[in-house]
């Protein structure tokens, strides 16, 4: 596909007008002020995309989310995390099998390309049927089977752990690498000091991601320093958990030595601001996370505590959040919080040349259609893609060079289909409760 006279968010996040963006396979191939020599390569058997009137910006890689849960939606309303999990969440969890997850994986994928979403850091458990959703769909993911282990048995062999070790070498890099499989050890609670030291060392050996909760609750954070004399981050790192690639979820109630062991272990912190409003849980400190050179990706968390997968939303929650964190406005730059959105999350995933407007670059976009009302007049760009834009703006949605989405259109998803299955797959798993 060959894009001419489009507006492009460059490499360094700044505004780029009447740019020429070739794409030849998977990555983008030519990036200009003026038509490449080679035109006809780019045009040969391809779509030429007028850009006038639109924004070319990389796609966004949500860095914490739980796919499936896509069927409890608005499911377990005003209570607190605990309650939501044992008196809602977890029952109904309990009723699924790979089937649900499937189609719940598919809905949620769907929502997400819609809204200019690629690549999720995914935690659940069914999943292959979660991976072959993401390799029907085109987009991609990685996938973790999260751990839960409370009891004195040896984790390495638990049912958990064989499905999770079964995966990896199932699907760990399938799809084109598209899919990655990751570790995920759930959290601190939901598991004793000797499996996250397993799980910990089986990730660190296998070279492969760490996906964890951490600190999202100050219930969880107390309860973990009464039990272990440490905090949750000062726990994992005696662990051996951050000796691997590691992301840690909502990192909302860190103490300052928590923030040094994050920035020495290069571990990188999802935050899901909507979610931990939602649940009460707190506001995460963002800012003093930037200032020590910590990557900070976001992440919606699920759509039972966000409701939605809209990473436009999560922006600008993210940037208000920021800005009564600290009691000033100017908080959070745009190029930060676009950043946090696209290339930061693509770096906690492990996908090292995605996340840019860059030649070379896989060709993981989304275009914004920026003659709207809502972005109008402009003054700044970037400040109209953080607090104005939404998901329905997205026009298009590219992965890997191939077209997802485009004009309200699902080219590889049948969303009928999917939206009329879960609907069904939810009225019998309700009438089972």
């Amino acid at each position: 596909m060959f894009f001419r006279n489009i507006t492009i968010l460059n490499e360094n996040f700044e505004i780029r007008r009447n740019m020429y963006v070739g794409i030849k396979d998977d990555k983008i191939d030519y990036i200009g002020e003026e038509i490449p020599d080679n035109l006809y390569g780019y045009i040969y058997n391809s779509e030429i995309y007028d850009g006038e009137g639109k924004l070319m910006m990389p796609a966004f890689y949500n860095a914490h989310t739980h796919s499936p849960m896509t069927l409890m939606r608005g499911y377990g309303e005003g209570l607190e995390l605990q309650d939501w999990l044992e008196k809602k969440i977890f029952p109904f969890e309990d009723k699924l099998d790979g089937n649900a997850v499937y189609w719940a994986t598919l809905l949620a994928i769907a929502e997400g390309i819609a809204g200019g979403v690629v690549s999720s850091t995914d935690m659940y458990y069914f999943c292959d049927d979660e991976a072959k959703a993401v390799i029907e769909s085109g987009a991609k993911m990685n996938i973790s089977r999260s751990i839960v282990h409370l009891d004195d048995s040896n984790i390495l062999n638990s049912k958990r752990f064989r499905e999770m070790e079964s995966f990896i070498k199932e699907y760990h890099g399938t799809g084109m690498r598209r899919v990655l499989a990751d570790v995920s050890l759930h959290a601190e609670y939901t598991n004793t000091e000797e499996s996250c030291k397993a799980l910990a060392k089986f990730a660190s050996y296998n070279c492969l991601n760490m996906a964890v909760h951490m600190s999202e609750t100050k219930k969880e954070h107390e309860e973990c320093k009464a039990r272990h004399g440490m905090t949750p981050a000062a726990f994992f790192e005696k662990c051996g958990v951050f000796n691997t690639k590691a992301t840690a979820a909502h990192c909302v109630w860190l103490e300052d030595s928590d923030f040094e062991i994050l920035r020495k272990n290069s571990v990188t912190v999802a935050t899901c601001p909507v979610s931990n409003m939602k649940l009460a849980s707190g506001i995460a400190g963002i800012n003093k996370m930037l200032d020590m050179r910590i990557n900070v990706a976001l992440g919606t968390d699920s759509v039972a505590s966000n409701n939605s997968l809209d990473m436009f939303e999560e922006m600008k929650i993210a940037a208000l959040c920021a800005n009564i964190k600290i009691g000033n406005p100017a908080a959070l730059s745009p190029k930060q919080v676009l950043y946090m959105a696209t290339r930061a999350g693509a770096l906690s995933q492990g996908r090292e040349r995605c996340g840019l407007i860059k030649q070379g670059f896989k060709a993981d976009l989304q275009i914004i259609d920026i003659d709207k009302p809502n972005l109008t007049p402009v003054h700044d760009m970037r400040v109209n893609l953080v607090y104005s834009a939404h998901c329905g703006d997205v026009v298009l949605t590219m992965s890997d060079g191939k077209v997802l989405y485009k004009d309200g259109e699902f080219m590889t998803i049948d969303i009928e289909k999917v939206r009329r299955t879960a609907k069904i797959l939810t009225e019998n798993i309700l009438g089972e409760l």
